[in-house]
């Protein structure tokens, strides 16, 4: 299966019952970051996601209440490098304890001293390494020499230790089509619960000129696409056909919300309008229906996996061939 089977049904069960509340906008992952500190500054991420202060993490009552005030299954804590947060084994045991799924995004760095003997390998909890391509390119995102080898490194021994450990690539203007397909192999040959293929996204605050125009993100992903089914790549495929060109589909940025040390992040992700303390505010007060139709600048380039992936299931539980293919789709590889 492209995710364990557990994951897949929690997925499932929140989609049918929010169906049933007659919910049409929903949260489904929380992007949750508990700080800002990294011990990486990479070219591609936002300046205040790697200059924080340890200080100024969230305590752990701010997490649990945005988990519990948001109601998303799945859990993607990121930042700032989430291993570097003092209170993270208390985080994720408490995040399982609410039956969530626990997507620990990491360079690596510092999981044989944070959380491997520390964290116990758990099915609700998995390990989400960045490579954002082989050795050289990666290494030069990350700004570091030896970082790919590192991540390599903490992929074997977490799969060793029996973690779910699965890659996450983000596609930037340089990296070559071959270079990811080269990713995929070797996702393979390390035995990787998957591997996440998303275009480069853009932060304002990023002056560095990486990111990929529209015109060249369909023509990596129609490449990419061509040789999807060879490989365990968690998009779907009306993702990969959205990610190509050849099909449109509406941002769903309230799928992915983000909580941040400043509070949630309106509208999105990437997109900072204001930052709002109190969940009802946000989510009552935020233009959904004007974010959904991307004519703000700042979304006409924009296809990011967490914007898109809810409105391409969407789309595909529409119809019975949907369903079926969606459901093909789930169960290879």
């Amino acid at each position: 299966m492209r995710f364990p089977i557990g994951f897949t049904m929690a997925q499932a069960s929140h989609r049918a019952r929010m169906q049933r509340l007659g919910r049409r906008r929903y949260p489904t992952v929380l992007m949750l970051e508990p700080l800002y500190t990294c011990n990486l500054a990479c070219i591609g991420c936002s300046v205040e996601r790697h200059t924080g202060r340890l200080r100024d993490r969230m305590p752990l009552e701010k997490c649990f209440k945005a988990v519990d005030d948001c109601g998303a299954p799945i859990v993607n804590l990121c930042g700032g490098e989430p291993t570097l947060y003092p209170e993270l084994p208390e985080l994720v045991s408490g995040l399982i304890d609410r039956g969530k799924y626990v997507l620990c995004c990491t360079n690596a760095l510092k999981l044989d001293s944070k959380v491997f003997g520390v964290i116990p390998p758990h099915r609700q909890f998995y390990l989400m390494v960045h490579l954002d391509g082989m050795r050289e390119t990666h290494d030069y995102v990350c700004s570091r020499p030896g970082v790919f080898d590192k991540a390599v490194e903490m992929i074997k021994e977490g799969k060793r230790r029996g973690y779910v450990v699965m890659i996450n690539t983000t596609i930037f203007k340089e990296t070559r089509v071959e270079e990811v397909e080269e990713m995929c192999r070797m996702a393979e040959e390390l035995e990787a619960d998957g591997i996440l293929l998303s275009p480069g996204y853009e932060y304002e605050s990023v002056e560095a000129d990486i990111f990929l125009t529209k015109e060249q993100i369909h023509e990596k992903f129609r490449a990419i696409r061509a040789f999807s089914h060879k490989y365990k790549i968690n998009a779907t495929p009306l993702f990969l056909e959205f990610a190509a060109g050849m099909r449109e589909l509406p941002c769903a940025p309230w799928s992915t919300v983000n909580y941040t040390p400043q509070g949630w992040k309106a509208p999105c992700y990437l997109v900072g309008e204001r930052y709002v303390e109190d969940w009802e505010e946000f989510w009552n007060n935020t233009n959904w229906e004007y974010w959904e139709s991307r004519l703000d600048r700042r979304c006409q380039n924009c296809k990011m996996h967490s914007g898109f992936e809810h409105s391409a299931v969407d789309e595909a539980m529409r119809t019975l061939r949907g369903k079926i293919e969606l459901a093909m789709w789930s169960l290879s590889k």
